[in-house]
């Protein structure tokens, strides 16, 4: 029998009927779709129904016809398992991609209806909202790249709310507390959240396993904050009308919901949440609510007045365009630029200039140094550019010479303090990313990038140009011994679908990596940067960007038919020429491949990767990792010079030593590989 112990006898009647109806169509489009898939989150679509209802007819700024106009309003459902409420609001306001058949195709294969929402499968959808927290992250980076955007191009221009909806789901998650802490910290007034209050989780109501104040933590975060009961329109509606009037703290609504509203016997219940009603449900919410029409089909009048809710922004949009036209040429033809995702033109003498002072160096540079060089000439040249660092950044030498700090209600300048919030950063950088008009990077230590994996990873999914900076990216950050120490780091990186990990082996190589990344729009990266300083080991004042194809012949063998192939990147690179130089002296054919970026160098066509590897069978890889992501390119006869266990805290030099990861080794395993013991 079905859990009814907590489910509603009654349920509120409505205080505007056309607003209940119209939240109505939201819910039965729901229930019918997680039915019909026999999968699906019917519970918070039907709990949050009236409050979408509320907002989209009555203050969300979009136009359904154009749903890329810049100035919208965004709305993000950081909840993202109750996607039905979105795919529901596209297909009713006549977002002409969103039909009816998606809805009936909902959680299919190839559908634009996924379980959760998913970015670029259907207009309309902002972000990809899968693990929770993600989206009220990614909703402050939307606010806080409104607000930059704001200060350069003026409220004619760029002027609008970011709307999130959030469970109890989001906010038991780790990184909601680094979002609500950033976004209240840096006073984002047009960031308004409307929390889901229904007490329930998949397990049960959600005093199992909490019992925070989450009005009261938002107010210490510095939010502005409201409760209410979420189906009593009149409160949606004043609630919004009170948010929109503070301009100095980002809101909290905290809805009181019933969960599954409507249903007979599961709304209220953890059977609500996630689980398909069944017909007898259905055929009772039906009952209840006064529905009449069958599955999947909404009332003529309805429809027309939800079409009509998605077209009465086409008045502001056409407005808006006027004002982008009139304004002065300089500023019209940069905000458009940003908005194609273009960047300037001239901005590759950025990247020479850069090479210039770095071949000009008589010091070795660690690559960290050498891209704060980059930085200083790429941020003069690309001022869309928007740094950070999480806490770090002196080490990570993300701070151009020329940018301003963003701090508390100022939002003129162009680097975020973000604190020691690594997953906070890496999600509000997809935010600002996604928002448009900005290039974010954001800086910490490789190490951490398991606190930002999850960010990452949807980064790529997204195919969002989020710039990750991660230095000390080896064994080689020495006394902070191996909890800062990245071990297995490069290969997980490696591992995740399109993301572009670089890691340059000297100051040139880090000026085409950075290149590289600038010159592809669609493409989240990693740059792996060293904290010790690294020989410069190509001197050719050349224009070609030879990282560009993720791998290429540093030094090819000499004499005659190559006889060893050894393979690095990074700070081991330089490894790799010292003991060629032995090798070839003891007559063994050898060649030096620099591999920065994999990724690039497997899309690379087949005569390219094999003049590069070349045909022996004799290689050597060496990197002060694991063994993992070379594996592909070593084969069964190669042998890898790297770590297989844990570093160790002491003096660069004498952790590497430690772990035989040297010249002397490299040279040892090339002998070996080739059979020519000395």
């Amino acid at each position: 029998m079905p859990d009814t112990s907590q489910a509603p006898k009654t349920f509120p009647a409505p205080k505007d009927q056309r607003l209940r109806d119209l939240a109505d169509c939201i819910r039965f489009l729901s229930m019918d779709a997680v039915q019909q898939a026999k999968s699906g989150h019917p519970g918070m679509p039907m709990g949050m129904a009236d409050i979408a209802a509320v907002l989209f007819s009555e203050f969300l700024k979009f136009d359904a016809g154009d749903p890329h106009w810049f100035d919208r309003d965004r709305f993000v459902i950081s909840n993202g398992h109750g996607s039905m409420l979105l795919y529901s609001l596209l297909y009713l306001t006549g977002y002409k991609d969103m039909t009816i058949d998606e809805i009936k195709r909902f959680r299919q294969i190839d559908s634009r209806t996924a379980g959760h929402p998913e970015y670029r499968h259907a207009t309309g959808i902002e972000t990809t909202t899968g693990p929770l927290g993600q989206g009220i992250a990614n909703s402050v980076g939307l606010a806080l790249g409104e607000r930059i955007m704001n200060a350069s191009f003026g409220d004619n221009l760029v002027n609008h709310h970011t709307y999130v909806f959030l469970g109890d789901g989001c906010l038991m998650e780790g990184i909601s507390h680094e979002a609500i802490s950033l976004a209240g910290h840096l006073k984002l007034g047009k960031l308004i959240a409307f929390w889901d209050d229904n007490s329930i989780s998949i397990d049960g109501a959600t005093s199992l396993a909490e019992s925070d104040d989450h009005p009261a933590r938002f107010r210490a975060a510095n939010w502005h904050v409201q409760q209410i009961d979420g189906h009593d329109t009149d409160a949606i509606r004043a609630a919004i009308i009170e948010a929109q009037k503070v301009t100095d703290r980002p809101s909290m609504i905290a809805c009181k919901t019933i969960i599954g509203f409507g249903f007979p016997t599961r709304a209220g219940t953890q059977k609500a949440h996630s689980d398909a009603p069944g017909e007898d449900e259905i055929a009772g919410a039906r009952k209840i609510l006064g529905w009449t029409s069958p599955p999947f089909e909404i009332p003529q009048t309805l429809l027309s007045d939800w079409r009509k809710i998605g077209a009465k922004g086409e008045s502001a949009r056409m407005a808006w365009a006027i004002r982008l036209q009139t304004a002065s040429p300089e500023k019209r033809d940069d905000f458009q630029r940003r908005m194609k995702g273009e960047l300037p033109s001239g901005w590759r003498a950025a990247i020479a200039a850069a090479k210039q002072e770095l071949l000009g160096s008589e010091k070795d540079l660690a690559t960290r140094q050498a891209s704060g060089i980059v930085l200083n000439h790429l941020f003069d040249a690309i001022p869309e550019l928007l740094g950070g660092s999480a806490d770090l950044t002196p080490s990570n030498n993300t701070k151009a010479k020329n940018q301003v700090e963003i701090k508390p209600g100022e939002y003129g300048g162009s680097y975020i303090h973000y604190g020691v919030r690594e997953h906070g950063m890496a999600a509000a950088m997809n935010g600002l990313a996604l928002h448009g008009g900005l290039v974010p990077y954001g800086g910490t230590f490789l190490t951490f990038s398991d606190y930002c994996r999850p960010a990452i990873r949807l980064a790529t999914i997204m195919e969002v140009r989020s710039i990750f900076v991660m230095t000390h990216d080896s064994i080689g950050l020495g006394e902070d011994g191996p909890t800062h120490q990245p071990i297995e780091h490069l290969s997980a990186l490696r591992a995740i679908p399109r993301l572009a990990v670089y890691r340059p082996g000297d100051p040139i190589e880090t000026a085409e990596c950075w290149e590289a990344i600038m010159d592809t729009p669609r493409q989240a990266a990693l740059i792996a940067l060293s904290r010790q300083p690294m020989p410069l080991l190509r001197r050719d004042p050349t224009d070609e960007n030879r990282s560009a194809r993720g791998a290429y012949v540093l030094q090819e063998a000499e004499g005659g038919e190559r006889q060893l192939t050894i393979l690095a990147s990074g700070s081991e690179l330089h490894l790799a020429v010292e003991a060629r130089s032995v090798l070839q002296n003891e007559g063994i054919r050898t060649a030096v491949i620099s591999m920065p970026c994999r990724l690039l160098f497997e899309k690379q066509d087949a005569a390219y990767k094999r003049s590069v590897l070349g045909e022996t069978r004799a290689r050597v890889a060496v990197e002060a990792a694991v063994q993992d992501s070379w594996d592909r390119y070593l084969g069964v006869d190669g042998v890898f010079v790297g770590m297989h266990e844990f570093g160790a805290s002491g003096k660069i030099d004498d952790v590497y030593n430690k772990f035989d990861i040297t010249t002397d080794a490299v040279i040892r395993a090339g002998r070996e590989a080739t059979g020519k013991q000395s």
